[in-house]
């Protein structure tokens, strides 16, 4: 189970960090990501953190601006948002999946989602 917290509203610029809490005891075996939905689109992959943290992908939009992290100690996942834009409005999803395949797409478990919302 996965459950997604950290979203609010705030303005251009700003910074975010949204966490991912896991149960279970087999966090450090999933690869993770984060996706988002924005009004009226589809749900796109945001970044992928590899199991033990040792390598990270992210879309373009994000690069440079947004980082991803996990504490498997903790299994917990992070994502720091920083510089943040009136794009990256959407409702953000954490989710994991085995880590086989390719990392933007085919997870298997999803968190709720949570809402950031960026004024301009």
């Amino acid at each position: 189970q996965l459950q997604a917290s950290g979203g609010g509203l705030v303005q251009t610029g700003a910074s975010l960090r949204l966490s991912c809490a896991a149960s279970g005891r087999t966090f450090s075996s999933y690869r993770m990501g984060w996706f988002r939905q924005a009004p009226g689109k589809e749900r796109v992959f945001v970044a992928t953190i590899s199991p033990n943290g040792g390598s990270t992908y992210y879309t373009d939009p994000v690069k440079l601006r947004f980082t991803i992290s996990r504490d498997n100690a903790k299994n917990t996942m992070y994502l720091q948002m920083n510089s943040l834009k009136p794009e990256d409005t959407a409702i953000y999803y954490c989710a994991a999946k085995w880590p086989v395949g390719d990392y933007w797409r085919e997870y298997d478990y999803w968190g709720q989602g949570t809402q950031v919302t960026v004024s301009s």
